[in-house]
């Protein structure tokens, strides 16, 4: 099958998440780290799912939520993954394709590790501490990056996390030359400051050597340059990368290019419910905005309408299509 054009094409775990309420005192017990990202075993994740509350299970996963988003604004988006032949692959698999999102990985054989999942438990403030057992989703091999998808994509996008196995490393690194060579932009996230503190050097030459675009939130890119305030960091970001996205919370975001500092005020948001996403999404705007042709300033601003639509409400991926939201606010 000949490949349609994308806007995006994203490469990453595939998780399902699934998202539950509880308290402080519900994550102090049980040794948690309040709006942390945890890589945890079949074990823990069984132990916390018995002992929390109700869960809602929606599919997930960093750059798999981008590439919804992306879909959501009318751009078309493709996603290769690892999934297990099991019920939480079905979900995904099902899921992902419903949003409009291309993907075509072929599931691993029954016998193996199950499919990723991650418990997301968020606290009466919003904040959310992610639990995740990436089962086969790391296993993604070099031999299951269609080259043919990466090279109908404007933009490659891919997720940092994918950095902590060498057999996704040497597909996350394949992908990118692939992308490079035929002529498309490479964009990354750097997903997450623990991820980055375990890979700083490789994280630094790759960004230096292979990364057009650059995501990252305030936590991250100090803990790449081993910053101590936001502004040192941004300078070295400045100088290191062609292109850089930092958000910032309720501060919006900052676009750093050739020298230039764009401030994006965040959007308005009536109640802050659940921050799940919220990067996730400010990149599928910014992205789409850059793969059709949009200027950084209006990128940014289709980045903070999705980020402030997906807060609004539980889960991490949009309830309301972006595209008719970016339209209503003259972003499209």
């Amino acid at each position: 099958m000949s490949m349609q054009d994308h806007d995006v094409v994203g490469i990453g775990n595939a998780i399902v998440d699934i998202i539950g309420q509880c308290d402080d005192a519900f994550l102090s017990q049980h040794g948690r780290t309040k709006g942390s990202m945890e890589l945890v075993d079949a074990i823990t994740v069984a132990n916390l799912y018995d002992a929390m509350g109700p869960g809602i299970e929606i599919s997930g996963g960093s750059a798999a939520n981008t590439m919804v988003g992306v879909a959501s604004f009318g751009g078309k988006a493709g996603f290769i993954a690892k999934t297990a032949d099991d019920e939480f692959g079905k979900v995904f698999r099902h899921d992902i394709r419903a949003a409009g999102v291309t993907f075509n990985t072929a599931a691993a054989a029954s016998g193996g590790d199950p499919t990723g999942r991650s418990l997301i438990l968020v606290t009466p403030d919003g904040q959310r501490t992610m639990n995740t057992m990436l089962g086969v989703s790391p296993q993604l091999g070099a031999e299951e990056v269609d080259a043919d998808l990466v090279r109908s994509g404007r933009i490659l996008y891919l997720e940092g996390y994918l950095f902590d196995r060498p057999q996704a490393k040497a597909a996350f690194r394949q992908a990118a030359d692939i992308a490079a060579k035929a002529g498309r932009q490479v964009a990354m996230t750097l997903s997450d400051p623990f991820c980055v503190d375990r890979h700083r050097a490789e994280f630094q030459q790759f960004v230096r050597s292979s990364v057009d675009i650059l995501f990252a939130n305030e936590a991250e890119i100090a803990s790449l340059y081993e910053a101590n305030t936001f502004e040192d960091a941004a300078r070295r970001a400045q100088s290191e990368t062609k292109l850089a996205a930092i958000t910032r919370s309720e501060k919006g975001s900052v676009i750093l290019s050739g020298g230039r500092t764009i401030e994006v005020a965040a959007a308005p948001v009536a109640k802050v419910v659940d921050t799940t996403g919220a990067g996730d999404l400010y990149a599928a705007g910014f992205l789409y905005g850059v793969a059709i042709g949009r200027d950084l300033e209006t990128a940014g601003r289709l980045g903070s309408l999705a980020a402030a639509e997906v807060i609004s409400h539980v889960g991490a991926r949009p309830q309301m299509k972006l595209a008719e939201l970016a339209q209503k606010a003259g972003l499209l």
